[in-house]
């Protein structure tokens, strides 16, 4: 659901930037917290492994899935950053994706840079784990109840971010276009790629799960204390004088990073070439009759293609290669600048005090 230039006029466009940027300062604020406790590390490991997340959500948006009759999807991340790094931290996930996307590759509209982060990243996340907290909260204490809740929560983000371009669409569109007309068919078709990104988020969610649950934000305070049967009854077993220290997830991080490689190098090649939802929608109702050209258009990455490189298999192979590349080291050096702010503010703040 990348909105190119020429959908949305300037003035909303810029109402919207207004309020992505907004929440991307929230989200840093936010971020700090969530970092800092992720798994019981320090940010010298929390930071790549966000960075992880954000590249395997580029790379994984590079595989659309065919839905309908001559329309794709793709992963649009929101649920599965907000469930593994949790929901601030998801937010400059999808940004720092969206951002790279823009500019290296021109997919996505630099003017819409604004609108695309308030969809794809702000709404799914805040839709998707709102529903998953509520989700977990009445669900029992499981692994497969967390498992659960981010298949339900995914799904239902996808149609929302539809229904959040209609809004936008309603305000500043620059066709004339019926309303209705566009809500039904963005959010039928949106619908249908819902369940793609529910299966890849919760089947992702539920991997990390089986092995690091630690590393699950959204998993954590979710696994009820150890019990044992004394003379017939269930008792809280007796805690650890000190507890066991955590595991380092460099495995997890090595595992993540060959997989995000393989999917963005090679198993992108057989992705279905048809457009996705909403340039499906654009096409048949007529909102693409003002799309703009891209202002990155002459990028060498130009639609995820090297472009001094003839053999498609192999320019597009590399390009997905650059940009798992290009978002892991951006996304870690985002997150360990903003750890380092957090250590840096806590200490302030003991300092402070000790005064």
């Amino acid at each position: 659901m990348h909105v190119p230039d020429g959908f949305i006029d300037i003035p909303v466009s810029a109402a919207a930037g207004v309020v992505a940027a907004g929440a991307v300062a929230v989200s840093l604020r936010g971020a700090r917290r969530e970092l800092a406790g992720a798994g019981g590390h320090g940010g010298e490991r929390t930071a790549p492994l966000a960075g992880l997340v954000a590249a395997f959500v580029f790379a994984v948006q590079m595989l659309n899935f065919p839905v309908a009759a001559g329309t794709s999807g793709h992963l649009l991340g929101g649920a599965l950053a907000a469930i593994l790094v949790g929901p601030y931290t998801g937010v400059l996930c999808i940004s720092v994706v969206l951002l790279l996307q823009g500019v290296l590759f021109a997919d996505g509209g630099l003017t819409a840079l604004g609108v695309n982060i308030l969809l794809m990243g702000v709404v799914t996340v805040v839709v998707a784990y709102t529903l998953f907290r509520a989700l977990v909260r009445v669900l029992p204490k499981k692994r497969r109840s967390v498992t659960i809740a981010t298949f339900i929560a995914a799904l239902v983000s996808v149609p929302a971010s539809a229904v959040a371009f209609t809004l936008l669409y309603a305000i500043g569109g620059t066709t004339d276009v019926p309303i209705g007309t566009v809500l039904g068919a963005m959010t039928g078709v949106h619908i249908l790629i819902g369940i793609g990104e529910a299966a890849i988020t919760a089947a992702t969610v539920g991997a990390v799960l089986a092995v690091r649950p630690d590393l699950v934000h959204g998993a954590r305070g979710l696994s009820a204390p150890l019990k044992l049967r004394v003379d017939g009854e269930l008792v809280d077993a007796r805690p650890e004088a000190a507890p066991a220290p955590a595991a380092s997830p460099r495995p997890v991080l090595f595992a993540g990073l060959v997989i995000s490689l393989i999917l963005a190098g090679f198993v992108s090649f057989y992705a279905s070439a048809n457009p996705d939802g909403l340039e499906r929608v654009a096409a048949d109702k007529g909102i693409d009759k003002k799309v703009e050209d891209h202002a990155a258009a002459d990028s060498p990455l130009t639609d995820y293609g090297v472009g001094t490189i003839e053999n498609a298999r192999v320019s597009g192979g590399l390009a997905g290669v650059i940009g798992v590349g290009a978002t892991l080291v951006v996304g870690t050096g985002v997150f360990v600048v903003v750890r380092r702010r957090r250590g840096e503010t806590a200490e302030a703040e003991q300092e402070s005090v000790r005064g």
